[in-house]
C-alpha cells in the first residue's frame, strides 16, 4: 500500500516534531487529500500540535475553483481555520515578504503531473527561492508522479524561461516533486532549509498505475481539466494544443484526451500519422471522435477529432511518447493543409512577443520542425533523443525511489 508524505506526517507524531513551535503554513489544492479523502489543511489541523498560521493556493486556487488557464485567484481568510490564505496565482506569483512573513516552515503538498509545462513545480520554486531569502524552510509532502518515470521531449533553452517552464528540463520530466525541489536547489544553488516527507511503497514500474497507485488511492482532481489519470499520461503531449487553434478538449468530459476542429479529417490524420512516423505511435491508441466543446475553443460547433487512448490492452507504459504522438498530429495536419491557421498568437501565461506553442515547448524548435515541409521525424528525434538522455543522468542524484 503506497504512503504519501501528508499520510506519514499526520500518522507520525516524530515526523512533525521538528515542527514543534513553529508557524507552518501550508501550500496545497483540491487533491490535497490524506488516504481518507480529508484536505490536508483539515488533518494537520486535527493533530493539535501543528499551529499553522497561513496557507497558500497555487495556479486554479486553494479550492480549484478556477475552471480555465490564466484565471486569478484572491486572497482571503480562511472560514474553518481563520487564516489567511494567501493566492500565487492572482496579484502575484511569488510570495511576498508580506507572505512569507505568515510562517516559519512551509509545507508543499501538491499532486504534479509529471509535466514541466504544470505551473505547480515553478510555484514551487518560487517558493524555494523566497525562503532562501527569507530563512525559512520549505518541506515537500511527496506524492506520486503519475506519469511515472519515462523522460521526453526537448529541454527549455536558455531564454526562454517562464511560469511554465522553470528551468532546463524536458516536457515530461519523470521526478516527483519532492525530488524536483531537490534538483531545484541543486540547480539554483539555493542555501535553503529543504527537507522531503517521502512516500513509502511507491513503484513506478509497476503496473496497472505505472506511477499512480491504481486501485489504492482515489484520483482527485489537481486542476479542473485533469479528470483522470487517463488525462495525466497524454497530458506531456496534449498541453502543447493550447498553443494551438485545435480543441484539447476543454468543454467536454475528456479534456486533454483529445484534439479535434470542425474543419479537419480525422480520419486522415489518423492515417496521415501511421504513415510518417508509425514507430512513434506505440504504447496508445488512436481513436477518431466526434465532440461539441460546451465552453472554450470551438464552443458549440461540432469538431472532428482524435481520442488518444492510454487505457486497456492498446496502453504499454514503457513505449508510450505522448509529446511525440501530438506532435505528429501537428505535422500531419499542416501536411493535410498547409496553409492551416494552426498557431494561436496571444500572450500565453503573460509572456508577450512569444507565440504560445513557443513558450510551452521552451523554444521555437518544435513549431519549426512541424512548419518545415522538408523536416522529417528523424530530424526532430536528432534533438531530442540527446537531451533526453542527458537529463535521465541529469536526474539520477536527486531520485528518492
Amino acid at each position: 500500500m503506497t504512503q504519501f508524505g501528508i499520510d506519514r506526517l499526520v500518522a507520525d507524531r516524530s515526523l512533525r516534531a521538528p515542527l514543534a513551535g513553529k508557524r507552518v503554513a501550508l501550500l496545497a489544492h483540491p487533491a490535497s487529500v490524506t488516504a481518507n479523502l480529508t484536505h490536508s489543511l483539515d488533518a494537520l489541523a486535527a493533530t493539535r500540535d501543528v499551529k499553522l498560521s497561513a496557507a497558500f493556493g497555487p495556479q486554479h486556487g486553494l479550492r480549484g475553483d478556477k475552471q480555465d488557464n490564466m484565471i486569478e485567484s484572491p486572497d482571503y481568510r480562511d472560514p474553518v481555520h481563520g487564516i489567511p490564505v494567501f493566492s500565487l496565482y492572482g496579484e502575484v506569483r511569488r510570495p511576498t515578504p508580506e507572505m512569507l512573513d505568515a510562517f516559519d516552515v512551509i509545507l508543499v503538498d501538491l499532486q504534479d503531473l509529471g509535466c514541466r509545462i504544470y505551473t505547480f513545480i515553478t510555484t514551487l520554486l518560487y517558493v524555494l527561492q523566497g525562503a532562501a531569502q527569507t530563512g525559512k524552510s520549505v518541506w515537500v509532502l511527496d506524492r506520486p508522479n503519475p506519469a511515472g518515470r519515462p523522460v521526453e521531449g526537448l529541454t527549455l533553452r536558455p531564454g526562454w524561461e517562464s511560469f511554465v517552464g522553470a528551468g532546463p528540463m524536458p516536457m515530461r520530466h519523470g521526478l516527483t516533486l519532492g525530488e524536483l525541489g531537490r534538483w531545484f536547489v541543486a540547480r539554483f544553488k539555493l542555501g535553503v532549509d529543504y527537507r522531503v516527507i517521502p512516500m513509502e511503497g511507491w513503484r513506478p514500474g509497476l503496473g496497472p498505475g505505472y506511477g499512480w497507485p491504481l486501485g489504492e488511492r482515489a484520483w482527485i482532481n489537481p486542476s479542473p481539466n485533469a479528470p483522470n489519470l487517463f488525462m495525466a499520461r497524454a497530458y506531456a503531449g496534449t498541453v502543447m494544443l493550447e498553443g494551438a487553434t485545435l480543441s484539447e478538449g476543454r468543454g467536454t468530459t475528456r479534456p486533454l484526451e483529445l484534439f479535434g476542429a470542425p474543419d479537419i479529417d480525422a480520419r486522415a490524420v489518423i492515417a496521415e500519422m501511421r504513415q510518417l512516423a508509425p514507430n512513434w505511435l506505440d504504447g496508445c491508441g488512436l481513436r477518431e471522435c466526434w465532440f461539441e466543446p460546451t465552453f472554450h475553443k470551438h464552443v458549440g460547433k461540432l469538431c472532428n477529432g482524435v481520442q488518444i487512448v492510454t487505457e486497456g490492452p492498446s496502453y504499454e507504459h514503457a513505449s508510450f511518447r505522448p509529446w511525440r504522438v501530438q506532435a505528429l498530429a501537428f505535422k500531419a495536419i499542416r501536411r493535410l493543409y498547409p496553409t492551416y491557421d494552426l498557431w494561436r498568437d496571444f500572450p500565453y501565461e503573460y509572456e508577450v512577443g512569444k507565440l504560445a506553442i513557443d513558450v510551452i515547448n521552451g523554444g521555437p524548435a518544435l513549431r519549426e520542425w512541424v512548419d518545415d515541409s522538408a523536416a522529417e521525424p528523424a530530424d526532430l528525434d536528432a534533438w531530442t533523443v540527446p537531451d533526453e538522455a542527458a537529463w535521465a543522468e541529469e536526474r539520477r542524484p536527486y531520485l528518492l525511489y
